[in-house]
């Protein structure tokens, strides 16, 4: 086990231990001592955390809609765990949003990105060819959203 200087530089210790670099910055932004933060890896990681949550929308709405696209085009073979997926995403969506309102301008963003990724999966998981799916979302972001709506297959 490898034990740092605890007095190195931020930047050394942003390097080698993030746990203590992130443990040393939440001290000294508490107490205000901000000019001894480091203020770049602290910019850089929080922009990554801005773009790990929209990663998370649009893997979960990739997921959502891709059960969608089963539920509607595999009908026979539909499954209580199909059903709680959709409601699980659905869920977890709106947690998101509650959470980060500002996400909601992203939900629109990643829609058809999040359909795309979704088509690929949708054709794996049965076996389909992708052709066999819409190119366009059938379903809009209302209904996606939607607790009531699980497509037919009639449509």
């Amino acid at each position: 086990m490898r034990y740092y200087n605890m007095d190195a530089p931020l930047e050394k210790i942003y390097e080698q231990d993030y746990y203590l670099w992130l443990m040393k910055n939440a001290e000294l932004v508490r107490h205000g001592r901000f000019s001894e933060a480091d203020a770049g890896n602290i910019a850089e990681e929080l922009e990554c955390m801005g773009r790990s949550e929209k990663r998370e929308l649009t893997s979960r709405l990739a997921v959502l809609l891709m059960h969608l696209l089963k539920w509607r085009f595999e009908p026979e073979k539909r499954t209580n765990s199909w059903k709680y997926s959709i409601v699980e995403q659905r869920r977890k969506i709106v947690e998101l949003l509650n959470d980060s309102p500002s996400l909601c301008r992203e939900f629109d963003r990643q829609f058809p990105y999040a359909y795309e990724s979704a088509l690929i999966k949708a054709a794996k998981e049965t076996g389909m060819d992708m052709a066999c799916f819409p190119q366009e979302c059938p379903f809009s972001p209302e209904q996606v959203m939607d607790k009531n709506f699980y497509p037919d297959n009639a449509s």
